[in-house]
């Protein structure tokens, strides 16, 4: 690629909220969550802030050294409860965000609530919650830079990774590195569907 990847810190947090927003602004569940384009200008930055807030404090984000393109990763743990009514922390989740960033708008809590229920339970993953790539940078490559060098070290360590897809174009690039269906597609009430996929390692073979 020719471009750096590093580990992004407190300090990149505007960077990388800017890149979201840029990236998803057009996005068909982003324009789920706020179906008004005025709307979605106004408040998108904000919930793609309370995401980098999350990953900053509990996960890692990846970031091109010139700012083009970000990826944000959490580990989830075997026995993490995604979906469990028990799990009282992870229930709280999606409430907080919407709270945080749009009260009235319901579908902020949805989604998080949604994705949360189809996530697989049972096995220590990675996880790919977003990838971002500035518009004017997209189909050099950076989005695969990003992940692949995650997923080599999942297949170095055994791990498998997931994500949720949403968009066509993004689930082809998922399909070639590896990924597959994990299960149905969600399809969020009255708007575009989601592909939940999953990667298992591959052997690793050494240099």
């Amino acid at each position: 690629m020719g471009v750096a990847i590093r580990t992004a810190g407190e300090g990149d947090r505007e960077l990388i909220v800017r890149l979201l927003d840029e990236a998803f602004q057009d996005d068909p569940v982003s324009g789920w969550v706020f179906p008004g384009a005025e709307d979605r200008r106004a408040k998108h930055p904000g919930l793609m802030a309370a995401f980098t807030d999350i990953v900053l404090a509990t996960g890692r984000i990846d970031v091109m050294e010139d700012g083009s393109a970000c990826a944000l990763w959490l580990s989830v743990p075997a026995d993490e409860g995604h979906g469990d009514p028990d799990g009282d922390a992870e229930d709280e989740g999606p409430a907080q965000v919407r709270e945080a960033v749009d009260p009235d708008n319901e579908r902020i809590e949805a989604i998080g609530r949604l994705t949360a229920a189809v996530h697989p339970t049972g096995r220590a993953h990675e996880y790919l919650w977003m990838i971002g790539v500035a518009p004017g940078r997209q189909g050099e490559g950076l989005g695969t830079a990003l992940i692949e060098a995650v997923l080599d070290r999942c297949d170095r360590e055994g791990l498998p990774a997931y994500l949720e897809a949403s968009n066509a174009r993004s689930r082809e690039l998922y399909e070639r590195l590896g990924f597959e269906p994990a299960g149905p597609a969600l399809d969020l009430p009255d708007g575009p569907a989601m592909w939940p996929m999953w990667r298992e390692p591959r052997p690793h073979r050494s240099a």
